[in-house]
């Protein structure tokens, strides 16, 4: 008789089944009661997907990754079920006498999200070499859909470098999977390959059942190449979630006996509340699994001297007004951007040796940093620590065992070496420059951008390219581990142009990340909407850059509109700022600093759905116990006035409606009852108003 491993979180309901002949599967991953007699013990599918080159796949499968062996020839084992702070812990045990594979399910309690990982030994006396391997698999997805093509969506969070975050939601129909009473070929798939891991799609995505909203979301926590794929056996849907795999990312790993290969973690979890509620769990849980620090909960305001600014080409002559205007205007923080370096016109390529350059600071850069601390501000500078340049001297003397090599010859990208950092010399190397200038300068901020990717991966003591990459992705995160623990209080923004890598690999250690390198404010607004689907709010870096050309107020409100909702990073030339600009500004920092304790406990709402760069109006909010902050945008649109509806503050009716930011300016709003919408009228396009509502 079969029998049940069950755990719950909340909504979250979560059965294992153990069948007759001692097969294990994961039967029930859902919002609703499970039901015992819906389970079918004839129908075995495994815990994970394992394949091993040499073995079978036991499918007519093309090119899905289905029931693959010799996950299918896993038998149970043994399971333990631990608590500890975070929740449940289960661990599950299987094995086909010749691979024993640990799966690793930590519930986070309240979130109704599970991390997972798979830890997998090879026992036999034979070499084994993986291909692919899941860290979660679920083959229940639509199991509450009449029709899973027609009865449900995907919504998929395309990204790309300047134009970040544009979720679509399509039905499984509209993706190309349709329904056939047969188990097809056709896959459902998303991947990156390389080492920016949100180059072209976020590493996360959310399943909804369009009957009742119900939603499985989750996210690969990787810094480096992952693979998510849905499709559907039996008339069913899957979905399967890992790190690098051999068909996408050029990974193979081998074990000798005794050897074991641990999965990258990927978390899953469910929702009755659609997609706001899928991010709300996902908010709540990424501030579980992220490391504690002041910086979330302080949310101090930062200037950085590049975007629409200096440009990498800073100056103590340039600097130096722009450290005053920061400091008048409310920043708590400056950050010099590129170019501190290298002489002026080539920053670029000659990253590597990171010696200020005597040309651009006469007196030293350290005169530039003693006077952003006497002016009240604390320090920080950029650097690309992960590259060295082409035309860097240092790149020249050192080995090719330093850097990413394929067949032989370095990996360039843009001008630019991949350093390794397996490699303990490179390691070394990069602790003797990081901690030589949080001595010298007194840094307290760094910007860690990273503009190159090393693509599939190195040859250089690796099994295959993507295990050398793999390996590559894990000693880096070891040593942002280290570093943060000899620097506690540093500030670290994840940058890697903007937004190409945002991750929970990274963002679990680091505590803010930029969310785009977008230069035109107008376009922003739709970026700023959407970010807190990927990133928690207090994490979530947003540029505001007036141009002091266009002598216009609404710019600068709606600049800083763009940013009142997540972390402030102003920019643009704040000393030649028209005044009533500069006071809009700084009005601006003003209001952030009144809000933003809520802000690091608010979850987001996206009162008009999914906002792209084309939507002629935006609207984006967060809220938390009787309060609603909405931010809205009239962005080209031939009406004045915009209904916003009010569903995330259920059937409350607002106690009060006021518009905090900006004062003054022109606007009209209503509360309509009736329909439960909030009327917002502004007076031109581009212009934008911040809102607080109490209910």
């Amino acid at each position: 008789m079969s029998s049940f491993i069950k755990l719950t979180d909340n909504e979250l309901q979560f059965v294992i089944a153990i069948s007759d002949d001692n097969k294990a599967s994961l039967v029930h991953f859902a919002a609703e009661p499970f039901n015992e007699s819906d389970y079918n013990p004839d129908l075995y599918m495994p815990t994970l997907e394992l394949h091993l080159i040499g073995q079978d796949i036991a499918s007519h499968h093309g090119t899905k990754h289905v029931k693959m062996c010799p996950s299918m020839n896993m038998h149970y084992v043994s399971h333990t079920i631990e608590q500890n702070d975070n929740g449940n812990l289960l661990k599950l045990n299987l094995s086909d006498d010749k691979i024993f594979v640990t799966q690793n399910y930590q519930f986070y309690k309240g979130t109704d999200t599970v991390r997972c990982f798979a830890e997998i030994e090879n026992r036999a006396d034979d070499e084994a070499i993986i291909a692919y391997v899941t860290s979660f698999a679920y083959y229940g997805l639509s199991k509450y859909c009449e029709n899973f093509d027609t009865d449900s969506s995907i919504y998929v969070p395309h990204n790309t470098w300047c134009g970040e975050l544009q979720w679509r939601k399509n039905t499984v129909r509209e993706h190309g999977l349709t329904k056939i009473n047969a188990s097809g070929l056709k896959r459902i798939s998303f991947n990156q390959c390389g080492s920016w891991s949100s180059q072209e799609y976020l590493p996360m995505g959310v399943f909804e059942n369009d009957l009742n909203n119900h939603c499985l979301y989750w996210q690969i926590e990787h810094n480096g190449s992952w693979y998510a794929e849905y499709s559907e056996l039996s008339n069913n849907m899957y979905i399967g979630l890992c790190g690098p795999d051999s068909d996408s990312a050029h990974f193979e790993k081998r074990l000798k006996k005794g050897e074991k290969f641990v999965t990258v973690p990927v978390a899953a979890g469910v929702t009755t509340k659609d997609f706001t509620g899928a991010i709300a769990n996902l908010t709540d849980y990424r501030r579980a699994i992220r490391r504690k620090n002041a910086d979330n909960e302080e949310l101090p305001v930062i200037f950085n001297d590049y975007m629409n600014c200096l440009w990498a080409e800073p100056t103590t002559e340039k600097c130096l007004p722009l450290i005053e205007a920061a400091a008048k205007a409310g920043c708590e923080y400056y950050v010099m951007d590129a170019g501190w370096y290298t002489d002026q016109g080539s920053w670029w390529e000659t990253i590597g040796q990171w010696e200020e350059a005597k040309s651009r600071f006469p007196n030293g850069l350290i005169e530039v940093m003693d006077k952003v601390r006497e002016a009240g501000l604390k320090p920080g500078l950029w650097i690309e620590i992960e590259g060295m340049g082409m035309e860097c001297p240092l790149a020249k003397e050192l080995p090719d065992d330093w850097f990413f090599c394929r067949n032989g010859k370095r990996v360039i990208d843009h001008e630019r070496f991949h350093l390794d950092f397996r490699n303990k010399d490179v390691v070394k190397h990069v602790d003797t420059v990081m901690d030589g200038i949080v001595s010298k300068y007194g840094i307290k901020y760094f910007k860690i951008d990273y503009n190159i990717t090393s693509g599939i991966g190195t040859d250089v003591n690796s099994d295959s390219l993507g295990e050398g990459l793999l390996e590559h992705n894990r000693a880096y995160l070891k040593w942002l581990d280290a570093f943060l623990a000899r620097h506690p209080d540093i500030v670290i923004e994840n940058c890697a142009s903007g937004a190409m890598r945002m991750d929970y690999a990274m963002l679990s250690r680091l505590s803010i990340q930029s969310t785009s390198d977008q230069s035109n404010y107008k376009i922003y607004s739709s970026i700023s909407c959407m970010a807190p689907t990927a990133v928690t709010p207090e994490q979530s870096a947003v540029w505001s850059y007036p141009d002091y050309k266009t002598d216009s107020e609404e710019e600068a409100v709606s600049n800083m509109v763009n940013v009142m909702l997540g972390r402030i990073h102003q920019s643009g030339l704040l000393n030649q700022l028209p005044e009533k600009m500069f006071n809009r500004v700084k009005e601006g920092i003003e209001c952030y600093k009144s809000i933003r304790q809520d802000i690091k406990s608010f979850h987001a709402v996206f009162p008009l759905g999914i906002i792209s760069f084309s939507s002629p109006w935006a609207a984006g909010g967060l809220i938390g116990d009787n309060t609603l902050y909405l931010a809205v945008w009239r962005k080209d649109s031939d009406k004045e006035t915009l209904d916003i509806p009010l569903e995330c503050i259920g059937a409350n009716t607002p106690k009060t409606a006021e518009c905090i930011y900006p004062v003054g300016l022109p606007v009209e709003f209503k509360y309509n009852e009736s329909n439960n919408t909030f009327a917002v009228t502004l007076p031109a396009n581009d212009t934008a108003r911040l809102f607080k509502l109490t209910f």
